[in-house]
């Protein structure tokens, strides 16, 4: 043991290392701490936990959105023609009669104003849970019995391609309270939001190709 220390410290001389490179090697597990400089860089990361707490706070905006919806839409259910008034403004139905009681259109379209809610709700929770798990700190939920499934191999690759798909469901639910209620949209509302739509599918096809050749392309470069 005695000569095999001797030994590296001789190399160590021999070499012209620094007393911090020696010490390295007689503890391989020591860290070196960080330059002024790059420890301030790498910290600069916390500077993103405001937005992900402001994130938090438009997650509570939006429950509180859903449970007033859906009141509107229990008191309309017994009758209630104020209610009814508000959920028929909030979702832009328009008919030559007065509405006085819930149909199947208004139902429909407040139903699909719900789903969409949840669906971006779970976009900000992905955000939130993702980004901050890449992008500021380890989250440490290894083992936690409510760890999301999605959580396991989420990366910045990932977490791309889990967004375009949410928000490709996003549009679908916007197209399709649309088209429910054609009646009430110009031409070109319709055309461009079906557009729109398209090329959020593109884009999400093109985003999820690109992170499937990336690792294909990282192999390929390790056997050469």
């Amino acid at each position: 043991m005695q000569a095999g220390v001797l030994c590296k410290l001789w190399l160590a001389l021999k070499s012209g290392f620094d007393q911090r490179t020696l010490f390295r090697m007689q503890d391989p597990t020591r860290k070196n701490p960080l330059r002024p400089l790059p420890n301030l860089i790498f910290a600069s990361r916390w500077l993103q936990l405001p937005l992900y707490l402001g994130l938090i706070a438009a997650q509570g905006v939006y429950v509180f959105h859903f449970w007033v919806e859906l009141v509107h839409l229990l008191e309309a259910v017994f009758g209630n023609q104020h209610a009814l008034d508000i959920l028929v403004n909030s979702i832009g139905y328009k008919s030559d009669a007065p509405v006085t009681s819930l149909n199947e259109t208004v139902i429909m379209l407040v139903v699909l104003g719900l789903i969409d809610v949840v669906m971006i709700s779970n976009l900000l929770i992905m955000v939130i849970v993702g980004g901050y798990e890449t992008f500021v700190s380890r989250l440490n939920l290894e083992g936690h019995p409510d760890q999301p499934e999605w959580l396991d191999h989420v990366n910045a690759s990932v977490l791309k391609v889990k967004l375009a798909t949410a928000i490709i469901g996003i549009s679908s639910i916007h197209l399709l309270k649309t088209f429910i209620n054609a009646a009430n949209y110009d031409e070109k509302v319709l055309i461009w939001q079906t557009i729109i739509h398209i090329a959020f599918l593109l884009s999400a096809m093109a985003i999820a190709m690109t992170d499937r050749l990336l690792p294909h392309h990282a192999a390929h470069d390790k056997n050469h």
